[in-house]
Order: C-alpha cells, then sequence, then structure tokens
C-alpha cells in the first residue's frame, strides 16, 4: 500500500493530514493533529509525504530531530508546471495554483525576505507562512490532484515527474544543509583577515595593508584618489592620459603605470574585506558554523542559490577557516567536466559518448580525436559548443568539432535557433526555459541584434538580455546542458543522502560541481564510496541507458584548503 500522506500546517502549531492515492485521491477522511512534529512521528510508514512548502515545514521537524526520506513539494511543483507551460514567473502559491484551477483572481506570492543572519530563522527557517493567503485542505487537496494530472500532459510525463520528485529533494537537502552549517573556525578567518589586511583601525575604516595601497595608488597618481571608486580611479587615468572605460584587470593590467600594481591588490583585497571580512564573520559565523540558507532551484537553470552570505562565491585564501571537528573528517567531492559529460548523455552523440565513456580527462580525450592532440584547443572548442563562442579560436575550433561530433553540436545548435525564434527549449528532465519577452519570436517584437554581454554568472533573468535575440540564442544554447547538469547533481546528492542514511555524516557544502560532507574519521571511505556510487545511480536514472560516466575527485581532508 502506497504510504503517500499529504500534511498542512495549522496556525497553532497543528497539522492536517490524510493518507493519498497514487491519483491525489484521499483515502479515509483527514484528521486533525494538534502538534505537526508528532503528526509525522506518528507515521513511520510514510514514504513520501505531500505538502504545500518544503521551507514552511521541514525545518521544524528538523528541529524535532525528525527527518524525512522523501517529500513532493506543491509549490516546487507548481513552479515546474508553470514553467513548462511557458508561464515562468506567475506566482506558484498553492492557493495561486487553485485560483487558476477555478479562473478566479490569482493572488501574488508573498514577498522574499533576505535573511536575517542574526536570527533564529537562520537556524530553525523562516516563518515562511507569513503572507501566504489560506487556502482550506480540500482545497489543497484539489490542487495535489490537478498537478499530479498536468504531469501527465506533459512532454515526457516520466521525466517531468522525476524532475518534480528531484528538486523535492533538492528542497529537503538544502533545508537540512542550512540547518546542519559548514565548519567554521572563527579564529583562524581572523587569522586570514589579519595576514591579508593587517590591523584594523576604530572606526571601521580601512585596514592598515589597504590603507598602505590607498597611499601609494594617490602618490602614483600625485592626488587623493580612492581606488574602490571606479569613477574617481578612471578620471585620474585621464588626467594621467590614459584613457580606461572600466578598471576591471583584464583592460588595466597591462597599462604602464605606477598605480597599476598597487590598484590591482587593493581590488582583490577589497573585495575579501567587504564580502568576508570581519562584519561578514560577525553576522555569519555561529557556533562554529556557517549556515548560508541554501535555496534549491534559486536560478532559472535549476542551479543553487543562498539568501545571503555568499557561500557559493567562498575565496579560496578562505579555505583554511572551514575545518572538520575534532575526531571528524570533510570529504570534498569534484564532479569532473560535468557539462561535456552531460552533453554527451543528452544528445546521444556516439562519438563523444565514447568519448565520455572514460573517466580520466574528457578534454584530452577530444583532443586525441579531433585535434591532434592539442588539449587546448580541444577544451576552447567544447566550451565554444556549450557556451557560445563564436569569434576567434572559438568559431574555428567549434568547426572541427562539429565534423568529428556533429550529434552533440547540432543538439545545442537547435536549442540556440529555438532561443533566436523564441521558442522555448526544455532541459533533459524538462525544465523550461523563460519565454522571449512575451512574444513569440523576436522578429515578431522587432527586437535588436546587436551584441550584449552574457550574465557574470551565466544565469538568464527574463528581460536581462531579452532585447537581444542572439543573447537568448546563447543563454539557451547554454541552458540545455547547464540546467541538465544541475539536474544530474541534485539527483547524485539526492542519492548520496539515500545511501547515507543512519550514519553520522552529514551534507554540508554545495556549489554547482562540488559537494562536501561532514562525517566521522571511521566513515570517511563509507563516504568516498557513497559519492561515487551516487554519480552512476544519478546517471542511470536520469539518462538511462548509457555509457557515460561521471568521475569524482574526491579528498579526506580537515581542511578545506586541503583539498586543493
Amino acid at each position: 500500500m502506497d504510504g503517500r500522506w499529504l500534511l498542512e500546517p495549522t496556525p497553532r502549531g497543528g497539522a492536517r493530514v490524510v493518507r493519498v492515492g497514487e491519483t491525489g485521491t484521499p483515502e479515509g477522511q483527514p484528521c486533525e493533529e494538534p502538534d505537526l512534529v508528532e503528526a509525522v512521528r506518528a507515521r513511520p510508514d510514510a514514504t513520501r509525504w505531500v505538502w504545500r512548502s518544503t521551507a514552511e515545514v521541514y525545518p521544524r521537524l528538523l528541529a524535532a530531530g525528525i527527518r524525512v526520506r522523501r517529500a513532493y513539494d506543491i509549490e516546487v511543483a507548481e513552479g515546474l508546471l508553470l514553467g513548462h507551460a511557458g508561464r515562468l514567473g506567475e506566482p506558484r502559491s498553492a492557493a495561486a495554483a487553485y485560483a487558476r484551477l477555478h479562473k478566479l483572481p490569482v493572488p501574488p506570492d508573498p514577498p522574499s525576505r533576505p535573511a536575517d543572519p542574526g536570527s533564529q530563522s537562520a537556524l530553525f527557517g523562516a516563518d515562511t507562512a507569513e503572507g501566504r493567503t489560506p487556502l482550506p485542505f480540500d482545497h489543497l487537496l484539489e490542487v495535489y490532484a490537478d498537478q499530479l494530472r498536468r504531469h501527465e500532459d506533459t512532454a515526457h510525463p516520466d521525466r517531468m515527474r522525476l524532475l518534480t520528485a528531484t528538486e523535492s529533494a533538492g528542497a529537503l537537502i538544502a533545508a537540512e544543509m542550512n540547518r546542519a552549517g559548514l565548519p567554521w573556525r572563527a579564529d583562524l578567518h581572523r587569522e586570514v583577515l589579519t595576514e591579508l589586511l593587517g590591523e584594523r583601525y576604530p572606526g571601521g575604516g580601512e585596514p592598515r595593508r589597504m590603507a598602505e595601497l590607498t597611499d601609494r595608488v594617490s602618490a602614483a597618481f600625485g592626488r587623493r584618489v580612492r581606488p574602490e571608486l571606479p569613477a574617481d580611479v578612471v578620471k585620474a587615468f585621464a588626467q594621467a592620459g590614459i584613457r580606461i572605460s572600466s578598471t576591471r584587470r583584464w583592460e588595466i593590467e597591462g597599462i604602464d603605470h605606477p598605480a597599476v600594481e598597487p590598484l590591482i591588490e587593493h581590488k582583490k583585497l577589497y573585495r575579501i574585506w567587504v564580502a568576508h571580512g570581519w562584519g561578514w564573520l560577525q553576522d555569519w559565523v555561529h557556533d562554529g558554523r556557517f549556515r548560508p540558507q541554501y535555496q534549491s532551484g534559486g536560478t532559472v537553470t535549476g542551479r543553487w542559490t543562498t539568501n545571503g552570505g555568499g557561500a557559493l562565491q567562498i575565496p579560496k585564501v578562505l579555505r583554511r577557516a572551514v575545518v572538520a571537528d575534532p575526531g571528524w573528517r570533510l570529504v570534498v567531492a569534484d564532479a569532473s567536466q560535468m557539462e561535456p559529460r552531460v552533453l554527451a548523455a543528452i544528445s546521444r552523440d556516439r562519438g563523444l559518448m565514447e568519448v565520455a565513456a572514460r573517466e580520466d580527462d574528457l578534454y584530452q580525450a577530444v583532443s586525441d580525436k579531433a585535434f591532434a592532440g592539442d588539449r587546448d584547443m580541444a577544451k576552447i572548442a567544447v566550451l565554444s559548443a556549450v557556451y557560445g563562442q563564436t569569434s576567434g579560436d572559438g568559431l574555428k575550433n567549434l568547426a572541427l568539432l562539429r565534423r568529428r561530433f556533429p550529434t552533440a553540436v547540432a543538439y545545442v545548435d537547435e536549442a540556440a535557433r529555438a532561443g533566436e525564434e523564441g521558442r522555448l527549449v526544455r532541459t533533459w528532465l524538462g525544465r523550461t526555459s523563460p519565454p522571449a519577452a512575451g512574444a513569440e519570436s523576436y522578429e515578431e517584437a522587432g527586437l535588436p541584434q546587436g551584441p550584449e554581454p552574457v550574465a557574470p554568472d551565466g544565469e538568464f533573468t527574463p528581460g536581462y538580455a531579452s532585447t537581444n535575440i542572439r543573447a537568448r540564442g546563447r543563454f539557451t544554447r547554454n541552458f540545455v546542458v547547464q540546467g541538465s547538469a544541475s539536474e544530474w547533481v541534485v539527483l547524485m546528492m539526492a542519492s548520496l543522502r539515500q545511501r547515507l542514511w543512519g550514519l553520522r555524516a552529514e551534507l554540508v557544502f554545495f556549489q554547482h560541481d562540488e559537494v562536501i560532507v561532514h562525517c566521522p574519521v571511521d566513515e570517511a571511505d563509507a563516504v568516498t564510496q557513497a559519492i561515487r556510487a551516487a554519480g552512476g545511480t544519478a546517471a542511470r536514472i536520469a539518462f538511462g541507458d548509457t555509457p557515460v560516466r561521471f568521475p569524482f575527485t574526491t579528498a579526506v581532508v580537515e581542511s578545506y584548503a586541503e583539498a586543493r
């Protein structure tokens, strides 16, 4: 018998629960429980919990020491289903879903709030119910049943169901990682800051080393210059007879001027001081843990984000502060050349799959096939295919790659063409790209075709490149690969989570293609094996019968800095 239960929190800490069947039909009468935690604890036979929002419910369970193996997140599912219908960005709450189902006015989603690192919400989860439109329990049941039907109407129902299950698992993992936190030694962090930046001055001004660099920059220009202000630096160079359009390193490092060296060094230290300095340490590290509030699927491609804290951009120099507890270790795992391997799996290009079936250097293998052993040329070609570089060596090498691996290149070429024509593209499991500015095609919208930079993180925000056909084509080319890679890596983490069940080991960090597990010393070997096995399991579940391998580089270390 299917042990699937639908649960909805009640205002005073209780819950309404009912067992539901595979079509979402309730099996029996709903039961009102006075305590949400006890409602879950009393149903150990549950194989999957269905609830409105993992972010709302699960932190309360974790605070009581209760974990669940599987869940179905109604809001996550609604967002994915809306995207599949070309309606990404519409309200995804259960109340909004019910309103759409009955053609009623759709309430907006409650505004998201940045995490307050000093509040209890950073540890136990925010009160995400605040601002929500109340929804009767029978309405929630109706929304869930309708979502199950809508999954059947998608292009590939099995894949879409898997995508929803994967992203729901990701929400559980994010909540658990927020609870666990990344081990962080505040004393070592302060030590690194003092080494790099020098002593702090009273009043919050620049630390000693940065103040010295500011003096050197000013002396080089012959007047007081504030290196952290680009406009001031551009003006100073202009007064020295040197025209620059920005203070980016690639633009100024070749200039023959005595201000360049201290200016570049100041920029590097300034970023650390502002983003991960003493103020950051005070705000985000408590009781030996850094809790950045992960948000699974936070971007349109499915990549994760954090609600503050900058966990996805920890400077390498500060990894010295990430240290395992006494008697414990960090198992750091990095997926090797993930995107090219995903391209092989989703395009079904026989030649590229043959190359990706090996666990050694994929770029070297490609170079042996198509570029006379020139690894650098092969890497440029593969990345050009994924990211859409169409100038210089990228275009020339891409032509060589197209002749050797035609199906793989045609796959991303078609995605780019679809984007330029304003069509939707989908990842392997069914995540759907944002619509093209609400128009059937860019030609119909009469939009310009001039060059436009891609967003710095490679992500596409609706409207960012909406006025540029080629930029959207580059985005959709990358979307089908990067989005599919995001799905695989969350599937890998979900499989790893199940394999670690019953151990003391905890997932504590994730960014793009890297995970960290914190575990007792005697569990480190088992965790390492579990990571490698989880990669293979995720590939089989996501891509079916494929020869493509997804190897991991793993390191068992006391300090994160030792893993590199």
